[in-house]
C-alpha cells in the first residue's frame, strides 16, 4: 500500500485496491467498524449474560432464557409473522442468532472477515426488518431505519478496506489461507 504525503497532515491519502482514502477518512471508518462492531457484540453479552440493559439476569441464555422467542413472539404483522412465531425460541434460532451476533462482532471490531461480516449482517438485519414489518405503519420511516443503515454501513465498510485502520484487516489479507480464498477478506 502506497501513502502520498500532502502539506497537511488531513489530506494525507491511503491508496487501497481501485480508491483512495484520507487518512483522516480511514480513522472515521475504522472508528465506524469497530462502533458497529460494538453494537452486535453488546447485544451478544446482553442476551447471553442479561446485564439487565435489554434483558434482565433472569431471562439471560446462560439461565435458560431465549434469546428469540420474546422478540419473534411479538411479531405482529408482515408475511412471514407465522414463519417467525414458529421458529420463536427453537434451539437452533437461538443458536444462529446469538453465533451470528458474536460472528459479525468479532469480525468487525478485530477488522477480519469483513465481506462475510456484511453478508452475515445484511442478512441478519433484513430478517429484523421482515420481522418487524415496518411497512404495515406505526414507523416513522418504512424504508430506511437502523436495520437498513447497519446493513449499508457494514459494506462500506467492507468496500474500503476498513479492517487495515486499528484492526487486524493488513494482517488477515496476508495469511495463505486468505489469499487463496479472497471472499474471507
Amino acid at each position: 500500500m502506497t501513502t502520498i504525503r500532502q502539506t497537511a497532515a488531513h489530506l494525507e491519502t491511503v491508496e487501497a485496491p481501485g480508491a483512495m482514502l484520507t487518512r483522516t477518512a480511514a480513522k472515521a471508518l475504522a472508528v465506524t467498524r469497530i462502533s458497529l462492531g460494538f453494537v452486535f457484540l453488546w447485544a451478544f453479552l446482553d442476551k447471553t449474560f442479561g446485564l439487565g440493559y435489554s434483558t434482565p439476569w433472569e431471562r439471560a441464555w446462560i439461565n435458560g432464557g431465549s434469546p428469540t422467542k420474546g422478540f419473534l413472539s411479538s411479531v405482529e404483522a408482515g408475511p412471514l409473522q407465522g414463519f417467525f412465531h414458529s421458529i420463536a425460541g427453537a434451539g437452533w434460532a437461538n443458536w444462529s442468532f446469538m453465533l451470528g451476533m458474536l460472528a459479525i462482532g468479532v469480525a468487525l471490531v478485530g477488522g477480519i472477515g469483513l465481506r462475510l461480516a456484511a453478508v452475515g449482517a445484511t442478512a441478519m438485519m433484513l430478517l429484523m426488518w421482515l420481522a418487524e414489518w415496518p411497512l404495515a405503519g406505526g414507523s416513522s420511516n418504512p424504508v430506511v431505519d437502523y436495520h437498513f443503515i447497519y446493513a449499508v454501513a457494514a459494506i462500506a465498510l467492507t468496500l474500503t478496506y476498513a479492517g487495515h485502520t486499528w484492526g487486524l484487516g493488513r494482517r488477515w489479507a496476508k495469511l495463505p489461507l486468505v489469499q487463496k480464498n479472497r471472499w474471507l477478506i
